[in-house]
Order: structure tokens, then C-alpha cells, then sequence
């Protein structure tokens, strides 16, 4: 029979919600991260006291610049959100009439380019502004003079991925960046998880970008919180299709929807200034640690194979750094991983995890000690009938 562990609240039983064990790592989908005391204390704090929303995005976003060595740099409510409001800052600019009009796009360039290899699922918050997508290149690579090619009057923008940067038959973003300078085109990067090494942030407007979106919960920030760093131009456009000033300013601006809490904004800059002053090398010496714990808990069990590996942002298992113990099952000796990963998600607490093929990876992101323990012990009651 599946336990039931304290989770400390009556909710999850008033409102039939199973708690979930994330072994998974970070996403949306399970609630992003954990906030730490620290944030949480800073949320608190902003909770008790009300201020002008203007005055706030401006100074966080100063402070959240600074600290990155760039021009400017907005709060947003994660990094789609980012790439929804920089397309469209590309787009009216700080014209107040043409914030309003988005997302009909007469009289405004609307055109954004993006490498036929680089099209991804979120390249879908371009086309939510009213700007065209456009694809260059094909599936076998996109070239330079292609590139060059397309960039017409109404190019407004040009998006690139940066977890695809590099990809074999597509542009780097620096021979990108040195086309859309030459005339005059913003390169907007979606950098959303790319946050280590910590300065890889501010890097990419050193190597030329124009803006770069960045989610919040993948450096211990609000599911719903992100920001986009960019030239101070094209930041003040930011501001100007955000939600700010909608009921009391002229103009009704296209990025209503998006409006925050004051809570989740000076939470975003608080994880941040966490995630730079942390060390990392003490992070994942943790996440080995509990690798050991967990994989001490499994030892001796038969038809399981343990490997200490990383579960990458980009979903992938390599061997280094390690965050994760990847569990291989012999189906002529165990359970199935499919069958296993059934019952462990259908326990209370619902245990989550990375499974593939015959392979359950439980990483440890943003696990608690407790946590890898029950999971260990869940496992061996499984599996002990074997």
C-alpha cells in the first residue's frame, strides 16, 4: 500500500491534491523550485507593504543590471514572457500608440527571423505579438548570405535560441549578431536556463545580443518570474508594452495579461542575488553527496545497475557534474522501469522522476534529504518481492 508522508499542511488533503516528490529537476509543470528562507522572508516583506509597481520593475531591474555588468534589465514573469514582450518591444518601440494597436501590425515592421535549425517551441511567443515568424534556411543548415538575404525593411527582430547555438549547419550567434548590427536589426536571445557559470548571463550581451530572456525558478526564483536584460532603448521599450500604468496611463498596452505581484518581482531579484553569491562548487558536492545516499540505500538489490551521472538542462544524461543517480533494471531479474516509475507516481506522496527506456535517472535538484531517503526506501519495498 502506497505511505502517506506529513507534508505539514491540510491542504493538499482538503483539496485531494497528492504532494509530489520532484526528482525530476525543474520545471514548469511541477511548480519550478523551492524558494529559500531568504526569499521567501523578502516576499514576506513586500506582502506587508504596498508600492508603486513602476517604481519597483525600475529599481529591481537597475539592481539586476548592475549586478550582471549590462545596460538594463527588466522583471518579467519568466523568460516566455520575455521573448512575448522584447518581440514586442522590437516592434512599437516606446511608441505609446503602437503598444496599444499590437498585435495588429500595420504600419510597423513585424518580420522575425529565426535559423530554420533553430525553430523550437517557444518560438510560438513571437507570433502571440502579431509579428510574423520567419524562417531561413532549411533543415540542412542555414548559410550567411541567407541570413543576409532576408533581412528586408520590415525585419523587426531576429530570435536565437541559445541552448541551439552551435548546432551543426546553423549560424553562431556572433556571425549573427555581426549581420543584424550592419543593419541595424535587435538579436533577441532566449537564454532561459542558462544561468552557470553566472556570469554566462551577462555574456551574452558582451557577445553582441540585443536582449536575452532568463526564467527565474531555474536559480531558485518564482515559477512565474524571469527577466530580460538588454540595451537601455530597448528595455524602456519593454517597459512601455508591459502592464504598468494600463488603468491609469494612456494607452491599454498589449502586455496587460502579464502583470506581477510585487512579491514575485523582488523575489526574482532576491533568488538572484542568491545564485551569484553561492558556491556552486558546494552545491554539487550536495548533489553528490545525495546521490551516495540514495545509491546506499538501493545497494544489494537485485537486477539494478546505479551510475552517479548529470541530468542536463537540456535533458540529457553525461557523467559529469554529478546530479543525478541513473538506475538501469534488468527486466528478467526487476520490474520494469516503465512499471516501477508507474508505482512510484501513483504513491502519496507521488514520487516523479526521468524515466527512459529501461532507465529511471532521479535527480537531485531540488531534493531534500528526507526526500532521497524515502525514495530509497519506497524503491527497496518495491522491489523487495522480487
Amino acid at each position: 500500500m502506497p505511505t502517506t508522508r506529513n507534508t505539514g499542511s491540510e491542504l493538499f488533503d482538503r483539496l485531494a491534491i497528492r504532494p509530489v516528490i520532484n526528482a525530476c529537476g525543474i520545471y514548469t509543470d511541477l511548480g519550478g523550485s523551492r524558494l529559500s528562507p531568504d526569499v521567501w522572508a523578502a516576499a514576506e516583506a513586500f506582502n506587508g507593504q504596498f508600492v508603486r509597481m513602476t517604481e519597483l520593475l525600475d529599481k529591481t531591474g537597475a539592481r539586476i543590471a548592475a549586478l550582471l555588468g549590462v545596460e538594463a534589465a527588466r522583471v518579467t514573469p519568466g523568460a516566455a514572457a520575455a521573448i512575448f514582450l522584447g518581440t514586442a518591444a522590437c516592434l512599437a518601440g516606446t511608441d505609446g500608440e503602437k503598444s496599444q494597436q499590437l498585435p495588429d501590425t500595420t504600419g510597423m515592421k513585424s518580420d522575425v527571423l529565426i535559423q530554420a535549425g533553430h525553430r523550437y517551441k517557444y518560438d510560438r511567443q513571437v507570433g502571440m505579438t502579431g509579428a510574423k515568424l520567419v524562417e531561413i534556411g532549411s533543415g540542412n543548415g542555414t548559410r550567411a548570405d541567407q541570413l543576409e538575404a532576408a533581412i528586408g525593411n520590415n525585419t523587426a527582430a531576429i530570435l536565437h535560441p541559445a541552448h541551439l547555438d552551435g548546432k551543426p549547419g546553423t549560424l553562431a550567434l556572433e556571425e549573427v549578431v555581426k549581420i543584424a548590427k550592419a543593419r541595424g536589426i535587435p538579436v533577441i536571445v532566449d537564454a532561459a536556463y542558462l544561468n552557470y557559470p553566472t556570469s554566462i548571463m551577462g555574456d551574452f550581451m558582451r557577445r553582441g545580443a540585443d536582449l536575452v530572456c532568463i526564467s527565474a525558478k531555474y536559480f531558485g526564483g518564482p515559477n512565474a518570474g524571469g527577466f530580460v536584460l538588454g540595451r537601455k532603448a530597448l528595455i524602456d521599450a519593454v517597459s512601455n508594452v508591459h502592464f504598468t500604468r494600463y488603468e491609469s496611463g494612456k494607452y491599454l498596452k498589449l502586455g496587460r495579461p502579464l502583470k506581477m505581484d510585487r512579491q514575485t518581482v523582488i523575489a526574482v531579484l532576491v533568488a538572484l542575488e542568491e545564485w551569484l553569491s553561492l558556491d556552486h562548487t558546494q552545491r554539487f558536492v550536495q548533489y553528490e553527496r545525495q546521490v551516495g545516499l540514495l545509491k546506499e540505500k538501493l545497494n544489494g538489490l537485485k537486477g539494478l545497475k546505479l551510475a552517479p551521472k548529470c541530468f542536463t538542462m537540456d535533458e540529457r544524461f553525461i557523467d559529469e557534474p554529478v546530479n543525478c543517480l541513473l538506475v538501469t533494471f534488468d527486466k528478467s531479474v526487476a520490474k520494469s522501469a516503465s512499471e516501477i516509475s508507474q508505482m512510484l507516481e501513483a504513491e502519496n506522496p507521488s514520487i516523479l522522476a526521468i524515466q527512459e527506456g529501461d532507465k529511471i535517472g532521479f535527480v537531485m535538484d531540488v531534493l531534500e534529504d528526507d526526500e532521497v531517503s524515502h525514495i530509497g526506501e519506497r524503491l527497496r519495498a518495491l522491489l523487495s518481492t522480487i
